[in-house]
C-alpha cells in the first residue's frame, strides 16, 4: 500500500470515527426529545380531553388559549419567526449556507405540545421532526470535518426521531431515505444505522409498548379484491386532505391580522369539536376505541353518517389548525383517517356485498396506505404501521395498498403538503 493510499484510509477512518460519536450523541438527544415530547403531549392531552368531555365550555375556549399562546410565544420569545414545518428541513439540507437555527428546538416542541394539547387536530410527528433535524443540523455546524455531511447528520437526528415516537428503527431510516435524503451513502447508512439504534435502545430501556395493542391472527385471499379499492380509496383521501391543507393555508394567508386567524381558526376548531370530540389532538384516543369495539359494529344509518362526517372534517380541522397557527402536520391526520375509512369501508363492504371481511385488518391497511399516499412514502408507511400492531402477519397486504394508494395519489396530484410550494409563502 503506498503512502497517500494509507493516509486516506487514516483519514477515512479517523472521519468514520468522529461521525459515529457524533450520530451516537445525535440519536441518544434526538430519541429523548421524541419521547419526552411524546409522553409529555399523551399526558397532558388526556387530561384537557378529559376536562372538555365533562365541561363543553372547554371545547370553546381550549382551542382559542393554545393557538393565542402559541402566537404570543413566537412574537415574544421566538422573535416573530414561524414554523415552517418540514420544508425548513428541506431548504437546509439543499442550501449550504441556510441551516437550522438553535431555536428551532424548543420552538417546535413547546408549539407541537400546545398545539395538541388543546385541541388542535395535528400531531406531534413533525414537530418532532423538525425539532431532531435541528439537532443534526447544529452538529454538522461544531467540526469543519462534518461541513460536507450535513444532510447525513440531519437524517440521523430525524432517523431517531421518527424511532422514537414510533418504535421503528426501520421506519426512521427510511423516512430519512424516502423523505428527506433521497439518497443513500456509506455516511448515510453509517449515521443513521447509529442513530436508530441509540434510540430503539432507549425504548427498551424504558420498555415502551406499541401504540395500539392490536390482535390479527390472519387474512385470507378472497379479501384481495377489496384490498385493491381500499388502497384507491385511501390515495382518493389522501389527495383530499393534501389539497385541503393547501387550500385552507391559501385562505387564511389572505387574513392579514392574526387576531383575526385565531378567531376564525379556534371558532371553527370549537364547533368541530363539539360536534365530532374524535377530531381531538392527535386523535389516537379514537382510533384506540374503534380498535377495541369492532366486534360490536355493525353498519347503521348514524353510524355510516357519522364516519362520513368524520372522514370529510378531518382534514378540514386539521388544515384549520395549522393554517391559524398552530404546530404539526399530516401523519397522525394520516392514520386518524385511515383507521376511519378502513372501518367505514370494511362495515360498508360485509353490509351491502355480504364479504365478510375482517374489520380490524382494514383499519390497519387504511392507516398504511392513507399515510403512504399522502407522504409519498410506502416503505415508511409499511414498517411504521407493521411496529405500531406489533405484528407482521399482514406484511403483504400492507405492502400492497401502500402502493396502490400511493401510485393513485401521484396520479391525481403528483404533490405533497411537503413537496408543494405554494404562491403566499
Amino acid at each position: 500500500m503506498t503512502k497517500t493510499a494509507t493516509i486516506k484510509k487514516n483519514y477515512f477512518l479517523i472521519i468514520s470515527r468522529k461521525l459515529a460519536l457524533a450520530s451516537l450523541l445525535i440519536g441518544l438527544l434526538s430519541s429523548f426529545l421524541g419521547v419526552l415530547l411524546k409522553k409529555t403531549t399523551e399526558y397532558y392531552e388526556e387530561i384537557f380531553f378529559e376536562r372538555a368531555n365533562s365541561n363543553i365550555l372547554f371545547y370553546l375556549l381550549f382551542p382559542f388559549i393554545g393557538l393565542s399562546l402559541i402566537y404570543f410565544l413566537r412574537q415574544y420569545l421566538f422573535k416573530k419567526k414561524e414554523n415552517k414545518g418540514i420544508k425548513e428541513v428541506f431548504e437546509s439540507t439543499e442550501s449550504k449556507r441556510k441551516n437550522l437555527p438553535t431555536y428551532k428546538i424548543p420552538s417546535h416542541f413547546i408549539n407541537g405540545f400546545l398545539t395538541v394539547i388543546f385541541g388542535g387536530s395535528t400531531g406531534i410527528e413533525i414537530s418532532t421532526v423538525v425539532a431532531t433535524a435541528t439537532i443534526g443540523s447544529v452538529a454538522h455546524q461544531k467540526k469543519n470535518i462534518f461541513r460536507q455531511y450535513k444532510t447525513e447528520l440531519i437524517c440521523a437526528g430525524v432517523a431517531a426521531g421518527v424511532t422514537a415516537l414510533f418504535g421503528s428503527p426501520i421506519a426512521g431510516l427510511l423516512f430519512s431515505y424516502e423523505v428527506i435524503s433521497k439518497k443513500i451513502s456509506q455516511a448515510f447508512i453509517l449515521t443513521c444505522s447509529i442513530a436508530v439504534s441509540t434510540a430503539y435502545a432507549l425504548l427498551l430501556l424504558i420498555n415502551e409498548p406499541p401504540l395500539f395493542s392490536i390482535s390479527i391472527e390472519t387474512w385470507h385471499l378472497k379479501a384481495i379484491p377489496y384490498f385493491i379499492l381500499l388502497g384507491v380509496l385511501a390515495g382518493l383521501n389522501a389527495v383530499y386532505l393534501t389539497k385541503t391543507v393547501l387550500y385552507v393555508k391559501a385562505q387564511f394567508s389572505k387574513i392579514n391580522t392574526p387576531f383575526h386567524k385565531i378567531m376564525l381558526g379556534s371558532a371553527l376548531l370549537s364547533v368541530s369539536l363539539m360536534l365530532f370530540p374524535q377530531l381531538y389532538g392527535e386523535g389516537y384516543h379514537a382510533i384506540k376505541t374503534i380498535i377495541y369495539s369492532t366486534n360490536q359494529s355493525l353498519l347503521t344509518i348514524s353510524l355510516g353518517l357519522s364516519l362520513i362526517a368524520i372522514l370529510l372534517l378531518k382534514p378540514i380541522v386539521t388544515s384549520i389548525t395549522l393554517a391559524s397557527g398552530g404546530d404539526g402536520g399530516v401523519f397522525a391526520p394520516s392514520l386518524f383517517i385511515g383507521a376511519f375509512l378502513g372501518l367505514f369501508t370494511a362495515l360498508s363492504f360485509n353490509h351491502f356485498f355480504d364479504s365478510d371481511v375482517i374489520i380490524l385488518n382494514f383499519m390497519v391497511l387504511g392507516m398504511a396506505s392513507v399515510l403512504s399516499a399522502s407522504i409519498q412514502a410506502p416503505l415508511t408507511a409499511l414498517f411504521l404501521t407493521l411496529s405500531l400492531t406489533n405484528n407482521y402477519i399482514l406484511f403483504l397486504p400492507i405492502l400492497m395498498v401502500c402502493y396502490i394508494a400511493q401510485t393513485t395519489a401521484k396520479i391525481i396530484f403528483p404533490y405533497t403538503v411537503y413537496s408543494f410550494i405554494p404562491k403566499y409563502d
